[in-house]
């Protein structure tokens, strides 16, 4: 009787986020290395946001989900870094269970809907390159609106049944998590109650948030590459193998890596590789989507130079 109620009651009351125990000499290096990617995020992110909305020559299906695709990701770098790097310049790396499960319900209702905005951007592009007669038609305003919409709902119901099984958690000790920052299969192997059936819901929910969407895109784009072969300009099938492959490699390590994480049986190698995932997908990701998406672009790079001539 006397373990069932220990069981029922959080005996701890934060947690040690270990991070790069084993290399404290290089922890300066790191804070800058993540200041800059932090900077560089933002910076890159706001400005696209900013640009989008000022020139009404952007003001196309492909650019608002571009504009939707830099808030998401200005949200969600904003959610996990700054605490990354405050514990790197203090060295404090305690943090409170409330403290650290509320940053992953919102990195969980982050990536979800990153998930499936970027399904819905790649169906934006298949239906331009592959129905190019019907896309003004199939992409009206109104569908738009609706698709975007339907992104964050889902990712807001990612974070509700993240918030819900949590808060269903106690954890007993030890309070040490082998990361820098809080992640639900590190958290889970410090609950004291049973794990199994959340273990079950989780993998269940991570299935339901990244296999659909990242199945889209995939199957998206292989009709996009289909139609691409049968440009007959030489350059305008590299142009546009160019574009694709590097939108391509984004989605397949963002959703990559979550699916990794998420779905794939918690080895030790894949336990080990926990922290290089997280910066795959919630670090560099973020900061290379800017450049990919939109920097890169002929018409943001001419609307670029413009603004600064007139500033």
């Amino acid at each position: 009787m006397a373990n069932t109620e220990g069981r029922n009651q959080t005996s701890i009351t934060e947690f040690v986020l270990l991070g790069f125990r084993d290399l404290p000499e290089l922890l300066a290096l790191l804070f800058l290395l993540f200041l800059v990617i932090y900077v560089v995020t933002l910076a890159g992110n706001i400005l696209i946001v900013a640009l989008l909305v000022a020139d009404r020559h952007f003001h196309t299906p492909m650019y608002f989900f571009l504009g939707n695709l830099s808030c998401l990701e200005t949200c969600y770098t904003s959610t996990l870094l700054p605490r990354v790097l405050a514990s790197f310049l203090t060295g404090d790396n305690t943090i409170s269970v409330s403290g650290c499960m509320t940053p992953f319900d919102f990195a969980s209702f982050f990536a979800a809907a990153e998930c499936y905005l970027l399904a819905v951007m790649s169906y934006d592009r298949y239906s331009a390159i592959c129905k190019p007669l019907h896309y003004a038609a199939l992409m009206n305003t109104r569908f738009c609106l609706s698709l975007a919409a339907g992104s964050w709902i889902n990712g807001f119901l990612a974070g509700i049944i993240v918030i819900v099984l949590m808060l269903q958690l106690t954890f007993c000790g030890p309070n040490k998590i082998d990361h820098f920052c809080c992640e639900s299969t590190e958290m889970l192997n410090l609950c004291c109650n049973g794990t199994n059936q959340i273990e079950l819901v989780i993998t269940i929910l991570a299935a339901i948030f990244t296999l659909p969407p990242f199945v889209l895109t995939m199957m998206s784009y292989v009709c996009i590459i289909f139609t691409i072969l049968r440009i007959p300009s030489t350059a305008g099938r590299q142009k546009a193998f160019s574009t694709c492959s590097s939108h391509l490699i984004v989605v397949a390590i963002f959703c990559g890596t979550l699916i990794t994480v998420y779905l794939l049986p918690k080895t030790n190698t894949l336990r080990d590789l926990n922290k290089v995932f997280f910066i795959c997908y919630a670090i560099l990701t973020p900061m290379a989507n800017p450049f990919i998406y939109s920097l890169i672009n002929h018409e943001v790079k001419e609307a670029l130079k413009k603004l600064s001539v007139s500033v």
